[in-house]
């Protein structure tokens, strides 16, 4: 994946119950392409759901790339067997409801959001941000 041409997936989107788990699959192939343009890998929202599959960042990397997205879905579901719906609902939310934690990434996050869109302001987590600066969120 070329990650200068197409946005990865959406972090929203699930996969084995998992949010984020598509996207990093996408950003797990551009990196191993190098074809990660401004894009992170692994970044932090990228390392909470290795650290909850215990997976280390190049193991998942080469599993991105061997396999497609029907065989990661399973292995991961498989990893998960032992995992509850208390503890995937845990994850998904620190995730879905991660915002800027220090003055200087609150800052941050705000000069992003206004150069997309200033009148966003109900725009306050990450995941949000990142829909809104890939084109997944309308205009206000």
């Amino acid at each position: 994946m070329d990650l200068s041409i197409a946005y990865p997936r959406s972090p929203k989107v699930k996969m084995s119950g998992l949010v984020q788990l598509a996207r990093m699959i996408d950003k797990a192939r551009a990196y191993r392409e190098n074809k990660m343009s401004d894009y992170i890998y692994p970044c932090p929202l990228d390392k909470i759901i290795l650290n909850f599959l215990h997976i280390d960042s190049d193991v998942f990397t080469i599993k991105a790339v061997d396999c497609g997205d029907d065989e990661i879905s399973a292995w991961s579901q498989e990893i998960l067997k032992d995992k509850n719906a208390t503890e995937i609902d845990f994850i998904n939310n620190q995730i879905l409801e991660r915002r800027p934690d220090s003055e200087d990434r609150l800052k941050y996050f705000r000069e992003i959001r206004n150069k997309i869109d200033p009148s966003r302001e109900d725009i306050n987590t990450w995941v949000d941000l990142m829909d809104l600066e890939e084109g997944r969120l309308p205009p206000k």
